[in-house]
């Protein structure tokens, strides 16, 4: 039951990288319907929660060569996947994903760290 309350943390520590992405860099768009958004966010959870663990796995040497700073251009690849499968976000351009990424990385651990301070 524990994996069911990280996934809905997960869900909304998405849903509020991607609306703050969205609003704040230029060429990250996301379709303005709510119902919309709840779709990628929702996405882009399970591509985090199902695909982007097998890759860190199969790349975990080159992550530990780096010092675990391959861990963004994986985390950036899990968003040009989100850009490739869902129609309700466009990504356009390189610049706009780093950005994206160092944003939405950046709320992820800010997130999971202040609950796991909070609720410890």
């Amino acid at each position: 039951m524990k994996w069911l309350g990280h996934l809905v943390f997960s869900y909304f520590s998405n849903l509020l990288a991607l609306v703050l992405a969205g609003n704040f860099i230029a060429g990250f768009v996301i379709t303005s319907n709510f119902n919309d958004l709840l779709i990628a966010a929702a996405t882009f959870t399970l591509i985090n929660w199902f695909i982007r663990p097998i890759v860190k796995t199969l790349l975990s040497p080159v992550i530990w060569l780096t010092l675990g700073l391959f861990t963004l251009v994986i985390n950036a690849g899990m968003l040009y996947l989100l850009d490739i499968l869902s129609v309700n976000v466009t990504i356009s351009g390189t610049e706009p994903l780093i950005y994206g990424t160092l944003l939405i990385t950046a709320v992820n651990i800010l997130l999971h760290f202040s609950a796991k301070t909070l609720f410890k």
